[in-house]
């Protein structure tokens, strides 16, 4: 209903929309009336021509393979829209060379004629209409309030919609090509519907739709002489002399007609201004949230920043100049001066204390939102070993870095961190997003100490993302601002310690790029540990890095002063560390021994928003700060984390479709200096099928020898991807497995860009040989369309030749131009057999360009998906078979399901409840929710934590929101001696 709504609704002036509705329907309808009366032909002729049917059936099903992954993507300027265009274009002109086509009825040359014509005179008639409505509106002869100027995407849109309909038009009434007796002749094959002696009801309906459709074009269009006009439309339309009419061309003039009146109507009634489109409308029907970050996107300026910040980082930054260095050195925290800026005891004294735990948000804006909704909510209510448990909102929220991805931009962090968070939970109504806080905490009015805040509170240690600009962004958005939404930010560093109740610590450590705590940050928390915590305390350590996995993983041993802090000064005291960085749920216990445990728990909760990574690569045991652990949960399972690695195979190209960027010149440069092949006559010599494809592979071998031995393009350009995909695999295996796994990918390439290549020469080859390519030259459509359109399209009045003149020869050379870009196929075949007969020396360096433009067009087409495929595949054996690239492997699934926080509840006893909560699917649609807005109207200047719903947006669907599909995957609690009690959880939770 929306979307008829948003059809028969307008919304502004000249809307994208309809213009956009008109040509889906002028193309459907046409479809509808070029199938009905030519339908019989179409069986017809079935049998006779199966061949073409089995070439059509596979160029579309190639063409919809290829276009597959762009369908729903959003049209604008980017790669999806590009590809659409490119793929219309090039498919176009195949079929415009296939002159079998016209059994279905469609003169496929005279239509695409006649459609870039008309749209060129189309454009051309609006543009000059329109400069000269401007000008009257100018000089004040039109009103005043008619001077908003149409947008040149709507001429264009209403252009196609012109061209399209005088194409239908010609298709129904005007196509007298396939003229003959419908069924004149005896029908043969594999059909019997005419082998009876009378026709069938079916063929009676069949005969009479096709005298209906003689009928109808008489009486609409008025197919016939034009003493049937009166005497001044047959002049000024067909001529003064002349019988002949044209009644596409008499129907183009009626379309612009009923455009120009309704344009000066619309405009001139000031019907466009009593009919604006709302801007606020509460804000929109649907929030503006971003999808997941394409890592495998050749065009995202975003990720080639990244690459750049990354290196700066490392290179410059990373032993030279310490962000951390700077803010001890600025608070004086080596020499004691203000240790509030990194130590907060505000919380110490509150009873009945919940806080949260969550990391690495700020990917899609969806799985973002969903996260940060759960966190916003009052209480939640979740099952758990078949009670109801109520889980309030933590006065706390811990985030254990990673704030926005790709790179730490301010634009990354506003639209990709603070949107969903400030639709979760609104900041306070007199907060300025461009306020920079000067001195932290700036409270509400009437309160004057942070012990007196009722709300949420927010703190934040960097991860490494954070760190590519080297703390600039986060030093802005995290340390000089207030507000995270509704979450008030006291935090003025990058590092922190939270003395909670009952005993209780959090350590917030910045481990910068180096996976490591600096010599200031040591000396501030040792210092700590010394003079303020307790030997009964507890210690929760949060680090962005999980350095227990990574370094079992890596073979590695980082984070050497995290270390010494853990197990010479804390000795014991640190019963759980967590962190994120690792996109997935995961708890690590210790296993009892002799020796006494330094820290109980692992956890790792890096399910905040970003894409999802895999667990099973890290079920291992491990060993961490001299103790053995072993996994409790993970989470997704690790069944289910095998199973979403097959999504490579199958999903990579449809995920990733901005790869193609990257893949399409990759093969292209493989086999670059191999077009043309000339000599093929050998592989389908043969008599059997096993012959040709003995012969095909031949011939591929062939070409291998010649790329070694003579194509130095196509040869460096093997070696350089060879040398990269040997630097890709992961470093922790030995060389010579790098060496073996990256020729063996790299070989699979290959021969494939080599077998598409062959592939492709023979189709063309092929083409060749049946006198369908290389046949009429250059610009053969243009040549073809004048020699002809005196025939179908009369032009008496001479007006043709005066528009030529009157554009200096411009207008005719714009269509012949333009025409020639259907021409790409016979261009190809021309420029091949050429350079077959006479060698490459007989090609200018312009005529060289365009055929290796115009191979390059097609074989694109033929190499994305296939590299897409290889290159899925290689990630799928090595994540499943090899515990490799477990961040590629899944970063280029994109996963937004499967997301996580975890909540903690220090119990009056001084025991530590520990509840991970997760949703295992995340909403992709949103909709206002109705109960938030009637309540923020009448609560308008009430804080947003007060609010029995805070949030903004739900989940279209009830029964998909995240509230009523949350459940607990973990639920334990961590004593304040060392006896470890593990809860169990329930199978199902709602």
């Amino acid at each position: 209903m929306e979307t008829v709504q948003t059809i028969l609704t307008h919304r502004y002036s000249y809307p994208h929309e309809h213009t956009r509705h008109a040509i889906i329907a002028v193309a459907v309808s046409g479809l509808f009336f070029i199938s009905a009366d030519n339908i019989h032909s179409l069986i017809q002729k079935l049998d006779k021509n199966y061949q073409w049917w089995s070439i059509y059936a596979c160029l579309f099903g190639f063409f919809y393979f290829f276009s597959s992954p762009f369908f729903g993507k959003t049209i604008k300027p980017s790669y999806a829209n590009f590809s659409r265009w490119h793929i219309s274009w090039i498919l176009v002109a195949a079929l415009y060379h296939l002159p079998s086509f016209q059994s279905m009825g469609v003169d496929m040359r005279m239509n695409l004629s006649l459609f870039l014509t008309i749209f060129i005179s189309s454009i051309f008639v609006l543009l000059v209409f329109h400069l000269g409505f401007l000008f009257l509106w100018y000089i004040g002869l039109v009103s005043r309030e008619a001077g908003r100027r149409p947008d040149i995407l709507t001429i264009l849109q209403n252009c196609t919609v012109l061209s399209v309909a005088c194409c239908v038009f010609y298709s129904h009434c005007g196509n007298h090509v396939l003229n003959e007796s419908p069924f004149g002749r005896k029908d043969s094959g594999l059909f019997s519907l005419w082998k009876t002696g009378e026709p069938s009801e079916l063929l009676a309906k069949f005969l009479k739709m096709y005298e209906f459709k003689d009928e109808e074009c008489i009486s609409w269009f008025a197919i016939g002489s034009a003493r049937d006009y009166p005497l001044l439309s047959k002049w000024v339309i067909y001529g003064e002399s002349s019988d002949e009419i044209s009644p596409i061309y008499s129907l183009w003039a009626t379309f612009i007609g009923l455009y120009c009146a309704n344009f000066v109507v619309e405009r001139s009634s000031g019907w466009a201004h009593t009919h604006p489109l709302s801007v606020d409308n509460q804000a929109q029907r649907k929030p503006d949230f971003l999808d997941m970050v394409p890592w495998y996107s050749g065009t995202s300026a975003d990720l080639f920043k990244t690459v750049f910040d990354l290196l700066v980082s490392v290179t410059v930054f990373v032993g030279r100049f310490d962000m951390r260095m700077m803010q001890a050195a600025m608070s004086g925290s080596h020499e004691g001066a203000k240790p509030e800026d990194f130590l907060y005891e505000h919380f110490s004294e509150k009873d009945d204390f919940w806080f949260d735990f969550m990391a690495d948000t700020g990917d899609g804006g969806n799985s973002s939102y969903s996260v940060a909704r759960l966190l916003a909510q009052p209480s939640l209510h979740v099952l758990n070993n078949g009670s109801l448990n109520k889980l309030p909102r933590g006065d706390l929220l811990l985030i254990g870095g990673d704030l926005a991805y790709p790179n730490p931009s301010a634009s990354t962090y506003e639209k990709r961190l603070f949107r969903p968070f400030e639709h979760a939970l609104q900041p306070p109504s007199w907060y300025k997003k461009e306020h920079i806080a000067v001195n932290k905490p700036e409270l509400p009015v009437g309160i004057s100490d942070l012990k007196q805040y009722d709300g949420p509170q927010c703190f934040v240690i960097p991860g490494n993302h954070d760190w590519f600009d080297g703390l600039q962004t986060f030093m802005r958005y995290i340390c000089h601002k207030s507000w995270l939404g509704g979450w008030l930010m006291p935090q003025k560093k990058s590092y922190f310690a939270l003395q909670l109740p009952k005993g209780w610590w959090v350590f917030g450590l910045d481990l910068a790029l180096l996976s490591d705590i600096d010599s200031y940050q040591f000396k501030f928390f040792s210092e700590l540990i010394r003079d303020k915590v307790k030997e009964t305390d507890s210690v929760i350590v949060m680090t962005h890095a999980p350095n227990w996995i990574l370094d079992h993983y890596w073979n590695d041993a980082t984070g050497k002063n995290v270390s010494h802090l853990l197990c010479d000064h804390l000795k014991g005291r640190c019963k759980l560390r967590m962190a994120g960085d690792l996109h997935h749920y995961m708890r690590y216990s210790y296993v009892p021994a002799e020796k006494p445990a330094m820290v109980q728990h692992l956890l790792v909760n890096g399910c905040g928003g970003a894409f999802l990574h895999p667990t099973h690569v890290f079920s291992n045991l491990i060993e961490a700060h001299g103790t053995t652990y072993e996994t409790k949960v993970a989470y997704p399972s690790v069944q289910d984390s095998r199973k979403i690695a097959l999504g490579n195979i199958l999903k990579f190209r449809k995920k990733n479709w901005q790869f193609d960027f990257i893949g399409g010149f990759i093969y292209f440069i493989l086999t670059f200096s191999m077009f043309p092949q000339c000599k093929l006559d050998h592989i389908l010599q043969d008599d059997t099928f096993s012959g040709h494809i003995k012969n095909f592979f031949s011939a591929v071998w062939d070409a291998f020898i010649y790329m070694v031995g003579e194509s130095y393009v196509s040869f460096v350009g093997a070696l350089i991807l060879l040398v990269a995909a040997i630097l890709f695999v992961p470093s922790k295996v030995s060389k010579k497995k790098r060496v073996i796994i990256g020729v063996v990918h790299v070989s699979a390439h290959l021969v494939l860009a080599l077998v598409l290549m062959l592939l492709m020469e023979l189709g063309v080859e092929t083409c060749i040989r049946h006198n369908l390519l290389a046949t009429s030259g250059y610009h053969s459509l243009y040549e073809w369309y004048r020699s002809v359109k005196s025939e179908h399209f009369p032009d008496p009045t001479g007006l043709k030749a005066r528009i030529e003149k009157w554009t200096f020869g411009l207008y005719p050379a714009c269509i012949k131009y333009l025409m020639s870009a259907f021409d790409v196929p016979e261009v190809m075949a021309v420029t091949r057999t050429n350079i077959c007969k006479n060698g490459m020396v007989s090609l200018s360096r312009g005529g060289a360009f365009i055929y290796y433009a115009s191979v390059f067009l097609y074989f694109w087409v033929l190499s994305t998906p296939v590299v897409s495929l290889v290159f899925g595949s290689y990630l799928y054996i090595s994540i499943n078979w090899l515990h490799l690239h477990f961040d590629e492997a899944f970063s280029s699934l994109r996963i937004a399901n499967y997301k996580s926080f975890t909540r903690f509840h220090i119990k009056e006893d001084g025991n530590l409840e520990v509840f991970t909560l997760a949703v295992d699917k995340v909403p992709k649609e949103w909709k206002l929710d109705s109960d938030w807005d009637d309540e923020s109207k009448q609560q308008e200047h009430q804080l947003s934590h007060h609010r029995k719903y805070p949030s903004t947006w739900r989940a279209s669907s009830f029964h998909q929101d995240p509230i009523n599909t949350l459940r607990i995957v973990d639920s334990f609690v961590i004593q304040r001696d060392e006896t470890v009690e593990n809860v169990p959880v329930a199978e199902n939770h709602h």
